[in-house]
């Protein structure tokens, strides 16, 4: 914390009226303080070694290698902040990266001010966060021993990047994706960013390839 005893915290998001919202709600509170905002993976990363703050609070799908791959940059390295995701993703193959990767907290982007208020405090104070939505779902997978990981890459997606990826296996545009599926294109973009992450696939041409190939055995 700083020498006035407020939290310091840095915020990512790539959607600016929503992080400069977040920002201000964070910032009305007398003990906290806001000392960074970055719109992708790798400005977050660089405000955090530069600003070294408490916490950092990353949005899951950004330009740059999304949220997980910020935060186990953060994590890398020395005397790393506490890190919490806020998106709108409550999949739980993406909770559980996010708490893999070293999350101390996966909130939901529909959480009132008042309460991002109280929980950055309690992660500051070293607590942990899941939204309660998904904590049980969560707790329950942890005790079946969690997500294991599959031989073919197709079967880390989950249900809605599958159904976006076979749409784009038959060569549709993101558009006509968001249109099919009733999704805004930016939001099938960021489902295509994690898409392309889970494939290790580095365009959409190749991982139509590679879900042709797992689909037609």
């Amino acid at each position: 914390m700083s020498g006035n005893g407020r939290i310091r915290i840095v915020v990512a998001d790539d959607h600016p009226l929503y992080r400069e919202g977040v920002a201000r709600a964070l910032a009305d509170d007398p003990g906290i303080e806001v000392v960074g905002q970055g719109e992708d993976a790798d400005s977050a990363v660089t405000l955090t070694h530069e600003l070294r703050p408490d916490l950092v609070l990353l949005d899951l799908s950004m330009p740059g290698g999304g949220g997980i791959e910020a935060l186990r940059r953060i994590r890398a390295g020395n005397a790393p902040p506490k890190v919490a995701i806020l998106t709108v993703s409550e999949e739980d193959d993406d909770v559980m990266r996010a708490l893999k990767a070293g999350a101390a907290g996966y909130l939901l982007k529909g959480i009132g001010s008042r309460e991002l208020v109280a929980i950055v405090k309690d992660l500051a104070r070293g607590l942990t966060y899941v939204s309660p939505t998904l904590a049980g779902r969560i707790l329950n997978a942890m005790r079946e021993g969690g997500a294991r990981k599959a031989p073919n890459p197709i079967d880390d997606l989950s249900k809605r990047e599958e159904d976006i990826l076979r749409l784009v296996a038959e060569g549709q545009s993101n558009k006509e994706v968001g249109l099919a599926l009733d999704l805004q294109e930016k939001t099938v973009k960021h489902y295509m960013t994690s898409i392309l992450q889970k494939l290790h696939a580095r365009n959409r041409v190749e991982a139509a390839v590679i879900a042709r190939g797992h689909w037609t055995k």
